[in-house]
């Protein structure tokens, strides 16, 4: 039996396991998580981590969305009076998203760097992309066309923005104001065009 991982009838192991993944992840990125040291510092079995999570990313995925749940819960409150422009509103939800990866940039980029790795489309439905829809919420009244779009378009931005981040060519801090101008421009758009009785240009396809 392994150490400590019945405690009181109940099995530790799994918030074990993923909470020392994410001190490996905080401290050292995607690199520092190397299974043989979250077995030994989980005081488990590297049978009994490969029973859990088959992939070291999907080990990774799991205890990044545990990181998640803890630093995200403030977006379940996040929402728009029915006068306030869009702008300020979705910066509000993006600050929450993006703002405890700012502060823990090891976890971003180590996300992202999951995201892409072999077999990671399969786990593209978990973790970051959970938040989309929460965060969308504060577009409830707005054309779901346009929804549509900003959240293609905004995909799009954050996942160049962390590419050129983890290339070093800029800095994570960089990400932030580079949405803030982006969902202003979209945003701004979007408002004078209901103002001016404008129809948006039509999808492609």
């Amino acid at each position: 039996m392994e150490n400590a991982e019945v405690e009181g009838g109940v099995d530790r192991t799994p918030d074990r396991l993923l909470d020392t993944v994410v001190e490996l992840l905080d401290a050292g990125g995607y690199d520092a998580v190397q299974l043989r040291e979250v077995a030994r510092r989980a005081r488990t079995s590297l049978s009994t981590i490969y029973k859990r999570y088959p992939t070291r990313d999907e080990l990774i995925l799991a205890a990044i969305e545990r990181w998640m749940a803890a630093n995200h819960s403030g977006l379940v409150k996040q929402s728009r009076d029915p006068n306030e422009p869009l702008h300020p509103a979705m910066m509000r939800v993006i600050r929450a998203i993006f703002e405890p990866w700012v502060q823990h940039p090891t976890m971003l980029l180590a996300y992202f760097r999951v995201r892409t790795a072999p077999g990671g489309e399969s786990l593209a439905v978990r973790g970051f992309d959970v938040v989309v829809p929460v965060g969308m919420a504060v577009l409830s009244d707005v054309d779901p066309g346009f929804v549509a779009e900003l959240e293609s378009i905004l995909s799009s931005v954050v996942y160049g923005l962390v590419g050129r981040c983890r290339e070093g060519h800029i800095e994570i801090t960089d990400i932030l104001p580079t949405l803030d101008r982006t969902v202003f421009w979209l945003t701004t758009g979007y408002e004078a065009s209901l103002r001016n009785g404008v129809a948006a240009p039509a999808s492609p396809g």
